[in-house]
This record gives structure tokens, sequence and C-alpha cells, in this order.
């Protein structure tokens, strides 16, 4: 059974009014090839790659810990907790360290740059399978000529999300 007229008109101006409100400005980094993107009032700070202490017995996308400034931060390799493969480091990969109630080092393959986005710009993940596989995505944002995925960091890095598609 279809949606009614006002159903579909709701339901659209529920997807204008988030998209809206995901405006903003973001944090974009590279990520097999394609653009992502986090909001930038979840950035503590951006490293370049340091040494990573291994915990053993952890799982596959968490790389480790590492010391900064006296601090120990868990990293993981964000390529692999979104189901990607894992990439040798270059002289670009990056940590970007977020705050997700406490502070989490990120492994990118490189930072972009700081983008802020108009929210008339952002559209909805598209429906593909399971809702569990793109419920971590905000929304896709088309700034010029390039798509950027936007992730809600949060449910990227909470304890038992699905990334897998």
């Amino acid at each position: 059974m279809g949606a009614t007229a006002s159903e579909s008109t709701q339901s659209n101006s529920n997807q204008a009014s988030h998209s809206k409100d995901l405006g903003g400005k973001y944090l974009t980094f590279r990520l097999a090839g394609e653009f992502y993107g986090v909001e930038i009032r979840k950035v503590s700070e951006i490293n370049g790659i340091v040494d990573i202490t291994s915990i053993p017995r952890s799982l596959d996308f968490m790389k480790g810990v590492i010391n900064l400034r006296g601090k120990i931060i868990p990293v993981i390799d964000l390529r692999m907790r979104l189901g990607m493969q894992e990439a040798e480091h270059t002289d670009e990969t990056c940590i970007i360290v977020v705050n997700v109630a406490r502070e989490v080092g990120l492994v990118v393959d490189s930072v972009s740059e700081v983008l802020d986005i108009d929210g008339d710009l952002i559209n909805p993940a598209p429906s593909m399978g399971s809702s569990a596989s793109r419920s971590y995505i905000l929304g896709i944002a088309k700034v010029e000529e390039t798509m950027k995925i936007l992730l809600d960091i949060d449910l990227v890095l909470a304890e038992g999300a699905n990334m897998e598609a």
C-alpha cells in the first residue's frame, strides 16, 4: 500500500528539515579514494601518524593506543571499522582525534579541509539494504562536483554498532 500525498509531503518536509539541521562545519578526509566528513566540533586535533602500541586480543580495527601529551588515546583504523581493506600508511596518513564521550584517534588516508556545508546540500543516505548498514551516515553532501559522506562519528564508534553493508 503506497503513501498518501500528505504522508509523502510530510516525509519530504522531514528530510528537508533534517538536512538543514545538519548544515555546519565538517572536517573532510579521504578513505579508499572517497571523501568523508565529521562535524568539526567533535574534532580535538589532527596528528601525523605516530608509533601505535598494539593491545593484544583487541578487535581487528583497534590498532592500539598512543601517548598524546601524557594522555593514553585508543586508536582505530577507520577504513577497517567501516568494513574496508587496511592500507599501508603513507606520508599523508593522519590520526584525527575526536571526542565522543572520550578521545579516540581515527587513522585516515589523508585530511582534506574544513568545509562549511549548507544544509540544503546534504541529502539523506540512500536506502541500500538494511538501515543498520547506513545508520552511521548523517547524510551525503554534494560540494562543487564532489560527494562527501558525512559520518555520525558517535555511531561509528559505538560499541556493537554494525558497520557491515
